[in-house]
């Protein structure tokens, strides 16, 4: 095969090769941060709309909880084989497929009347999205090599906070003013209007986006060839494993998985009770809510974005993901002892979200330090899946805490005891690494 010296000598002049990495930052992420927004609102509307269809549907908080969280099932059951289709058909297909199905699925919950339908769309809902996530994540090795990836992955993940930026106020619009409409609730319109653009953005993948750098018809054909290559050779050097079955008896990989368990915790908690501990706290009314929900996602994307820039400028990933998880569990854990306090609890929910969020970006270089190929594909979807269960266990916590004791303290507590369990394995990173390697020389 061509060596990476050989192939990018043409494209290194004048600074072509990094001109083409920014026409892929600005090409792709964009558009990759948009898709995810949608699956991110759709996925966690459900949120706003409990303010008014529980009482609607006369569900309870532990009912709400089940089916917050079964979403992450489904997603479970399904992200490996996602992943390993993506490796072998495309981004490009895999994605509008996965795009289009989630918005069914979402625009479905507006017709919900039982808890069992309830809990049935929400299952379809994680089937039909499982494998976004690890998919962009693995995509976005084919363009990017390791030194600028967590700052690429910052810049994409920032989709989760846009998304909660975003995401409030336009349903506490919808919720404010919607409810009425055509013998329509507020909750139900919610699901309608934010399921629709999912079903256009998943037409615009099939028509935009490139699976590979030769297939961008945006970047020079040395330049794509360069590209390829360099991510390559990185895939080719000594310690990294391509092998799916051998990656799966790894202990790093289920040491990942348990790490990213406990920090998706803590997300899926501001994700999916955000509004109610607002409403907690004392604030009224859905607009209110909505906009007030956006503040900690705000403060959660600069973190992410500067996080991941300084990540890659120190070549420490471990460190600031360790730093992040013990951020978040101070700040959920004084959020639920604050929570009497509004201002207060409402400055700590802000702190919590700012450590979760800047955990991600940096989260994602470490399983990348020693996985390439196939075993990228399947180990990244593995421990994507395994950590999202937390996604299921999170929110049903807090809400069964809600349900037994009238208030989310003692399971935002939990979930605080989750993230610092992740800041503590993160900084146990380096030793497992350096093991594995010892061991693989002796083998």
């Amino acid at each position: 095969m061509t060596r990476v010296d050989d192939v990018t000598a043409t494209a290194l002049k004048n600074g072509e090769l990094e001109d083409g990495y920014r026409r892929a930052t600005l090409r792709l992420i964009p558009f990759l941060v948009f898709l995810f927004i949608l699956a991110w609102i759709d996925r966690v509307n459900v949120g706003f709309a409990k303010l008014q269809m529980l009482s609607d549907l006369k569900f309870s908080e532990a009912v709400y909880g089940f089916g917050a969280g079964i979403f992450f099932i489904g997603y479970f059951l399904f992200e490996v084989p996602s992943n390993l289709l993506l490796e072998r058909i495309g981004a490009r297909k895999t994605l509008a497929r996965i795009t289009i199905l989630w918005g069914l699925a979402s625009m479905s919950l507006a017709f919900v009347q039982s808890e069992w339908t309830f809990y049935a769309i929400r299952f379809l809902l994680g089937v039909f999205e499982a494998g976004f996530f690890p998919g962009v994540v693995l995509y976005l090795t084919y363009w990017f090599p390791s030194a600028k990836r967590s700052r690429i992955n910052g810049l994409f993940m920032t989709s989760f906070a846009i998304a909660g930026v975003i995401g409030g106020p336009l349903a506490g619009l919808i919720m404010g003013t919607m409810g009425g409409v055509s013998g329509l609730a507020n909750w139900q319109w919610l699901f309608i209007l934010e399921g629709i653009p999912s079903l256009v953005a998943g037409a615009a993948v099939l028509a935009f986006l490139p699976d590979r750098p030769k297939e961008a018809r945006w970047l020079a054909p040395e330049v794509a060839a360069a590209m390829t290559a360099i991510v390559e050779e990185e895939g080719r050097a000594a310690g990294k494993e391509a092998s799916f079955t051998v990656a799966l008896r790894d202990g790093r990989v289920w040491l990942c998985a348990l790490i990213y368990f406990c920090i998706v915790s803590g997300n899926a908690t501001i994700a999916f009770w955000t509004p109610s501990i607002i409403k907690e706290i004392g604030v009224q009314g859905a607009i209110a809510i909505g906009f007030l929900a956006a503040v900690p996602f705000i403060a959660g994307t600069v973190a992410m974005v500067w996080t991941g820039a300084h990540a890659d400028r120190t070549g420490d990933r471990r460190l600031p993901c360790a730093v992040a998880s013990l951020i978040a569990a101070a700040g959920l854990a004084a959020t639920g002892a604050l929570i009497g306090h509004a201002a207060l609890a409402f400055l700590a929910l802000t702190v919590a979200a700012i450590g979760i969020l800047a955990a991600f970006p940096v989260f994602w270089s470490l399983p990348q330090t020693f996985l390439a190929g196939t075993a990228a594909a399947g180990a990244i979807a593995a421990i994507n899946s395994i950590g999202n269960l937390a996604g299921f266990v999170a929110p049903y916590v807090v809400g069964l805490s809600t349900t037994l004791t009238g208030t989310s303290s003692n399971g935002l507590y939990v979930v605080a005891g989750f993230e610092l369990l992740a800041g503590l394995l993160v900084l146990g990173f380096a030793r497992w690494r350096e093991a594995a390697a010892d061991l693989a020389l002796v083998e």
